[in-house]
């Protein structure tokens, strides 16, 4: 873990400035007037999907070498916020996007970037990460899916659970048990597999608190082959590849939560100027500024943390596993607080659906949960104290 004396950590440059300014006018004029239709119908955000395809927002992390847009760990994170800021749903296409890649761009075979990440780049397809199970959610080792050899073949049999994304996407980075009498978290390698495999089904859709709009399902495999030539990394190495993406992915939660935040924020600080009680504005009152002013310390201290965390994923930097977990662990916990908080400040009218902020005290919870609980991120950072 770094001493923190280091303050080159990040740097905003003008390109990161122009990025923020154009997916935030995307996210007013083509996300937001459909968040609200996308959580009551609990369907996929076609429309942001399509917006951010326009400006190549959706998988901006892939590099030009791969028909991407090569944006940096940072500029990921700005567009996710920007995203998350109008609607949580739609931030998780960039976020899922980039989750099911990493692991492809860490480890992969060239022939195997060259086939799978162009399609994403080009806004053709998605790709999907599918680790957890029922029985193995915080200990990823404990997985039963299996994907045994078979000649020129594995045959992958199990199920993996509350995969984001799933039925939309066309490809799915897969985590299975391949040596079932081997050391556990040794044993266990990465696959693509896609939609289309024989064998490769889906669950039915969970249905959530939040994040209404991004379905999540079970993945089913039964006697599902796939060839070799779709193994990510090396036979054994899926765990160790696996905890090497989260390390990355788990910022751009971290970004998902600053722009739920903030979201809320700006709905709290606009409602309390306009209401009236005792014959004055409520934002004169000290009570509802001092909690304006918390909402608004934390959420900047989260942006800062995450920001870092990034320019360290962009380095890949030896304490990027701390960084990482903090900055997940304590944007998270501050959305959940700040969105939380701006219901309250709405009073009666944040508790109904005619304002914006229930929808994002739901969806902020999820950001405590997914890629790691908070719980599981406190046990990493503590693990890289005391190495």
């Amino acid at each position: 873990m770094g001493s923190g004396a280091d303050f080159d950590l990040f740097k905003i440059s003008d390109e990161h400035r122009m990025l923020r300014d154009v997916t935030r006018q995307m996210v007013e004029d083509k996300i937001v007037p459909f968040a609200a239709a996308v959580d009551e119908e609990a369907r996929f955000p076609q429309e942001a999907y399509d917006a951010m395809r326009e400006l190549d927002l959706h998988a901006p992390h892939i590099p030009e070498e791969y028909e991407g847009s090569g944006a940096d760990a940072l500029a990921t994170c700005i567009v996710i916020e920007e995203v998350a800021r109008g609607c949580v749903s739609s931030s998780l296409i960039p976020a899922v996007n980039k989750l099911g890649t990493v692991p492809v761009l860490l480890a992969a075979s060239e022939e195997i970037k060259r086939k799978y990440l162009p399609p994403v780049a080009r806004g053709e397809q998605m790709f999907a990460y599918g680790l957890s199970e029922r029985e193995a959610g915080s200990d990823t080792a404990g997985m039963t899916c299996q994907a045994i050899a078979d000649g020129d073949y594995f045959v992958l049999n199990g199920h993996k659970a509350w995969i984001t994304n799933a039925g939309v996407s066309e490809y799915y980075t897969v985590m299975a048990v391949t040596d079932p009498d081997g050391r556990r978290g040794a044993n266990v390698t990465a696959f693509i597999v896609e939609k289309s495999d024989e064998g490769f089904t889906f669950g039915a859709k969970e249905k959530k608190m939040g994040i209404q709009g991004s379905p999540t399902r079970e993945l089913h495999f039964e006697n599902c082959r796939i060839p070799n030539d779709r193994v990510v990394g090396k036979v054994g190495e899926g765990l160790k590849i696996a905890l090497a993406t989260l390390d990355h992915t788990r910022i751009t939660i971290g970004a998902q939560a600053v722009g739920v935040a903030q979201g809320a924020l700006d709905a709290a600080v606009k409602y309390v100027q306009q209401r009236e009680q005792f014959g004055k504005s409520i934002s004169t009152f000290q009570g509802v500024q001092f909690m304006l002013a918390d909402m608004a310390m934390e959420l900047e201290a989260a942006r800062q943390l995450v920001y870092v965390a990034a320019a360290k994923s962009e380095r890949n930097d030896k304490d990027l596993s701390f960084f990482g977990a903090a900055a997940k662990c304590f944007a998270s916990d501050v959305a959940e607080k700040v969105t939380s908080d701006a219901v309250q400040l709405l009073g009666g009218a944040g508790y109904t659906r005619d304002f914006p902020v229930e929808r994002m005290m739901r969806d902020a919870k999820i950001t405590q949960i997914y890629e790691g609980t908070n719980q599981i991120q406190r046990i990493v950072m503590a693990r890289q104290l005391l190495k």
